[in-house]
């Protein structure tokens, strides 16, 4: 199936989507983005795939950025949002299909400007007597920000949307680290709202199956000890905590 997706100098909405072998979802989650908005570029990037993801996403008519080499987590996100042309920017992944119901949500919120990020709502396992420490990074991360509303919300979680000022606000680079992304977005003092519940966990059962321990729990957890580095970076060594009463000015060795 060819889609004719809208090629205009300025569109509306992008919706960038990294691709690594994943030919077999790659057609559906094109066809469902496409639907979001009448004026909508599709962005492929595709990176060390050698399964025909290339082709198929020109064969549908996607704006498609090829690397023969993989990018590295979350990298595609940030090329992706580079090349985009649209005051909405939706980010999703070639190997989850999200329905276009589910996805609406996100381009209505921020195109209202209700918000300048659009979460989705799904924290992952939570009812659990041992929480993995993923979701545990997530919510800290939130409380750090003063963000405790959002609870394990997250621009590590797919799919998420933002303006184009939330976009050069945190900068396209900062897109392939999330967590450091939603730290700069809070200390920049953009609006961050969860809008929409979609079920990401269930859906994407393959790598749970390929490895015994997730392989991306460290790197993500390095992740967010990037993001409170960035914190203090932009706020001081107590981020958004006052010092309360205390002068440590006075204190001498």
């Amino acid at each position: 199936m060819v889609l004719k997706i809208h090629n205009s100098i300025q569109p509306k909405v992008s919706v960038v989507i990294p691709v690594m072998n994943e030919r077999r979802t790659l057609e559906s989650v094109i066809q469902q983005v496409h639907r979001i908005h009448a004026e909508t570029e599709v962005i492929v990037v595709v990176n060390g795939s050698s399964d025909g993801s290339r082709k198929l996403a020109q064969q549908m008519g996607a704006h498609v950025i090829v690397f023969d080499f993989p990018l590295g987590h979350d990298v595609g996100r940030s090329i992706g949002a580079s090349a985009a042309k649209g005051e909405i920017i939706l980010f999703t992944d070639g190997d989850i299909v999200i329905p276009t119901s589910q996805l609406i949500p996100f381009i209505h919120a921020v195109e209202s400007g209700k918000v300048d990020i659009a979460l989705n709502k799904y924290l992952g396992p939570v009812k659990k007597q041992k929480v993995c420490n993923v979701v545990l990074a997530k919510h800290a991360l939130n409380t750090l920000l003063s963000c405790a509303k959002l609870k394990g919300a997250s621009l590590t979680t797919i799919p998420h949307a933002m303006n184009r000022k939330a976009l050069e606000s945190i900068g396209v680079e900062n897109l392939a680290i999330p967590p450091k992304a939603q730290a700069i977005a809070a200390c920049k003092g953009l609006n961050i709202l969860p809008v929409q519940y979609v079920e990401v966990g269930k859906n994407n059962p393959r790598r749970r199956k390929e490895y015994r321990v997730d392989p991306l729990v460290k790197l993500i957890r390095g992740d967010h000890l990037e993001a409170i580095h960035s914190l203090i970076e932009h706020t001081g060594p107590r981020g958004f905590y006052p010092d309360l009463g205390r002068l440590r000015e006075m204190v001498r060795e």
